[in-house]
């Protein structure tokens, strides 16, 4: 009788491979799924400065924008003038870091110069500077959309009526000051004339 050939090993012992298995180096790592996850990287904070819309619907360049330090030497005031500028309602900063700092257009520097001009060569209060102020910034407004494509014939003249209104207003405010300083003014004249009478006459 034949004997059967064995299809089957018997029980494997301890270390034994089986027949068949694949063979690894020696040294070498069994394979797992891998969990590799791209490296992290830190950002460091953004210093970017988020630019304002302004008025006329532009922002400001970033890139051009001062901070209130130099923003306050080349304007010739203070830091604390323009932080009070901005209290008030008369200055808004063209736009902030992140952080909050305050940062500044040309467009900025120009209106603080015209607040200054105001108060300082017209003798305007703060209260009558915000009128102007509000009257310009309306103006430059009604004029942007005048020169719209997208307005129509009678917009446009609307736009004319409401700027004519708002430069006779202007005009009554200048007239209201001239009239305060012309009243000044013959006061002191008058003031001076008594001055003078009071001279004794020069002996010849």
């Amino acid at each position: 009788m034949t004997a059967r050939s064995q299809t089957s090993a018997g029980p494997v012992a301890p270390g034994a491979r089986r027949a068949g298995a694949s063979r690894r180096p020696p040294g070498a790592l069994a394979q797992t799924p891998s969990t590799t996850t791209a490296p992290s990287t830190t950002t460091a904070p953004s210093t970017t400065t988020i630019p304002r819309t302004g008025p006329t619907g532009t922002a400001a360049d970033p890139a051009r924008l001062l901070g209130i330090g130099e923003a306050a030497t080349r304007l010739g005031v203070s830091e604390r003038a323009l932080r009070y500028y901005q209290q008030i309602g008369l200055l808004t900063p063209s736009g902030r870091t992140p952080g909050g700092m305050r940062r500044y257009s040309e467009q900025d520097l120009a209106r603080v110069t015209r607040i200054r001009e105001l108060q300082n060569l017209l003798g305007f209060n703060l209260d009558e500077v915000r009128a102007v102020l509000d009257n310009e910034d309306r103006l430059a407004a009604l004029r942007e959309e005048y020169h719209s494509p997208d307005t129509g014939r009678a917009r446009r003249q609307e736009l004319v009526r409401e700027a004519i209104a708002l430069q006779e207003d202007l005009r009554l405010t200048v007239d209201a000051k001239i009239a305060s300083l012309d009243r000044f003014r013959a006061d002191l004249d008058a003031r001076l004339a008594r001055a003078r009478a009071l001279l004794e006459p020069v002996r010849r």
